[in-house]
């Protein structure tokens, strides 16, 4: 069965709220309907820096990806980040999580960015096996800062 990754239409909103609900619960993180709301509106508004594709199965959505711009001032790139990727687990080993990864990266190259970065929880073991595979991880250590 063909995968299709193409850009979110606002005809997907119902399959991609079930979908992004699901990442939520995925990693054990509360989201509204309001939280929902929002990062769609987002993802609608052409001004706004955050994008998203989803992955497409005979007409049902079976994944989602969202990216963004960011500058990395010391390499004196743009560059592009990941934020979220998830696939539905019934379409988990489709090939889906790879394609949506390859959409992200070719939006990437159209767009002139020097990479592509995103995160991942360190117990993720079966993403991190194909992020093994299609990326490099880095040395380098998260912190953040509630404000």
């Amino acid at each position: 069965m063909t995968i299709t990754i193409r850009p979110l239409t606002p005809e997907d909103k119902a399959g991609w709220e079930l979908l992004y609900a699901g990442y939520a619960r995925f990693y054990n993180v509360t989201q509204t309907a309001q939280m929902r709301q929002t990062v769609w509106d987002w993802l609608q508004d052409d001004a706004h820096e955050v994008n998203g594709l989803v992955a497409e199965r005979n007409g049902e959505l079976i994944g989602l990806a969202h990216f963004r711009p960011f500058y990395a001032p010391l390499a004196a790139q743009k560059r592009g980040f990941l934020d979220d990727l998830y696939v539905d687990p019934a379409a988990r080993g489709s090939g889906a999580a790879a394609a949506l990864i390859k959409g992200v990266s070719d939006e990437g190259r159209k767009r002139g960015w020097a990479l592509i970065r995103w995160i991942t929880a360190e117990n993720n073991y079966r993403a991190r096996s194909l992020y093994d595979q299609v990326a490099t991880q880095t040395p380098w250590v998260t912190y953040d800062i509630p404000l």
